[in-house]
């Protein structure tokens, strides 16, 4: 028997031997899905499988891009989700040993939410964020995998909420700008639109890759992958964040500093124009 919230109850691997829960043993994929279409399903696919390798776990010869798709699609059939879904696909390994595992072999959740919007939107609600300095991301590749150890995102939400910020930027032991809770950041100065290098520490980010690619569409503008550190940010035209869920999270202040939002409408509606 265990003890879960003062109840007695039989143990279950949800709740105690699951390693992505007692050791943060996991990698997930936040997922966007319209009208059952997984977008950027195969980049999500490939960044999951790299990901699995780099963390010594055993790919099962049955994770196909096609049979992932379709355990996808049958739990937004049975949460009847038709239009907009936000589907987790949590990788986990399996239950065995403590720090040390006895086992390499996988197991896998898929959860879904539905979503309000099918298309991209541009907020235009107030976002102000603050630098987090309590705790820096490490620049190594663990830091680029989507992982379920993310407490400095965690704490850094926290600090944000306790503040009254709307999100916070998050720093490597450089001091530079990483990227943002939940997704990469973005900054415009001039005609440069600039984000930090992976080699920074920042998330192999699945919307970062299609911002890259659409940014390069725009006449004028030069894409940059370079490092950013906090001055930067006061002499910046534009300044935003990228999710595949959300699209592109506009910042509206930063301290003292206000921004525009124009290149970030630009690069919304080519996201969209290529949903169709």
């Amino acid at each position: 028997m265990i003890n879960w919230n003062g109840t007695l109850q039989e143990p279950t691997e949800a709740l105690v031997h699951n390693r992505g829960f007692l050791y943060g043993d996991a990698v997930f994929e936040t997922l966007k899905v319209v009208d059952g279409k997984i977008l950027y399903w195969e980049d999500h696919y490939f960044r999951l499988m790299a990901s699995m390798r780099l963390l010594r776990m055993v790919i099962p010869m049955s994770f196909t891009l096609e049979f992932l798709e379709q355990e996808v699609v049958h739990v937004l059939e049975a949460n009847n989700l038709k239009s907009s879904a936000r589907v987790r696909l949590t990788v986990y390994r399996e239950d065995g040993g403590y720090y040390t595992p006895q086992t390499r072999n996988v197991g896998y959740l898929l959860s879904a939410t539905a979503l309000a919007s099918q298309a991209y939107e541009l907020a235009t609600a107030p976002y102000e964020v603050e630098l987090y300095k309590d705790f820096y991301l490490p620049k190594h590749l663990l830091s680029t995998l989507k992982t379920t150890n993310k407490m400095i995102s965690v704490l850094a939400g926290i600090y944000a909420s306790e503040n009254g910020y709307q999100s916070c930027l998050l720093l490597n032991e450089s001091k530079n700008i990483v990227e943002g809770i939940s997704g990469n950041v973005f900054m415009l100065s001039g005609n440069r639109l600039v984000t930090p290098p992976v080699t920074e520490g920042c998330l192999q980010g699945i919307m970062r890759k299609q911002i890259l690619k659409l940014a390069s569409k725009i006449e004028h503008l030069e894409v940059v992958e370079q490092e950013i550190s906090p001055f930067d940010l006061q002499k910046a035209d534009e300044l935003f964040l990228t999710n595949v869920i959300v699209g592109i999270q506009p910042i509206t202040q930063y301290r003292k500093k206000s921004y525009s939002h124009t290149v970030a409408a630009q690069l919304v509606a080519l996201l969209n124009a290529n949903l169709v």
